[in-house]
């Protein structure tokens, strides 16, 4: 149990630290180049990983309810795998996506009460809406908006392509590449990476096969 809580307050602190840093930084949409392919670009994301929501503030409720599930769920497997003597090729990568699931459930949790500013849900029009300027740490409960309505921060871009196709080109032509144009997190990161190392390690993570 002290590795799967050091590795989920490691990526927990870094996710947060990031997340922070940009949310109280940069304004909504600002880009910074940090090397080549590789920007930190703000962005403000009211659903699942890189990007991706659904169903307006009654798809972010189910969302944070589900994954509020995901993680009771995950509680009882550890203490269901460690009694079994699981190994490393299943409690590390499976430590790294629960980590990354309370990151991002923390900005959907709480950042509305925390931060003075942030995207939030109209629902005159049903859209999410942006803000400008950059937010500051308020006291707990006096936030841009309530429990359950934040928004995850986002600021990993790398757009290893980034091209606009000249006009003669059939077809494509004045269109713009890029590549990859998804902005995530640290949380986001963590999921995917523990995901990839159990589809790599699969066979060592579950040597009897799936057993829930």
């Amino acid at each position: 149990m002290k590795k799967i809580a050091l590795i989920t307050f490691i990526i927990l602190l870094i996710d947060q630290v990031s997340k922070f840093y940009i949310k109280t930084h940069f304004n909504l949409g600002e880009s910074v180049d940090v090397l080549p392919g590789f920007k930190l670009t703000f962005v403000e994301n009211p659903g699942m990983a890189y990007g991706f929501h659904f169903g307006g503030l009654i798809g972010k409720y189910f969302l944070v309810l589900v994954r509020i599930f995901l993680i009771g769920g995950m509680v009882y497997l550890f203490r269901k795998w460690l009694k079994e003597g699981a190994s490393n090729y299943l409690l590390i990568p499976m430590s790294m996506i629960f980590a990354g699931a309370i990151g991002n459930l923390i900005d959907g949790m709480f950042y509305g009460l925390i931060f003075d500013s942030g995207t939030v849900f109209d629902a005159s029009i049903e859209r999410w809406i942006d803000y400008g300027g950059i937010s500051k740490v308020v006291e707990f409960g006096n936030g841009y908006s309530t429990f359950m309505k934040g928004c995850v921060v986002d600021m990993l871009h790398f757009p290893l392509v980034d091209w606009n196709v000249p006009e003669s080109w059939p077809l494509i032509g004045g269109k713009h590449l890029e590549f990859f144009k998804y902005i995530f997190n640290v949380a986001d990161s963590a999921i995917t990476l523990g995901a990839v190392l159990l589809i790599i390690f699969r066979k060592k993570a579950f040597p009897n096969g799936l057993d829930f």
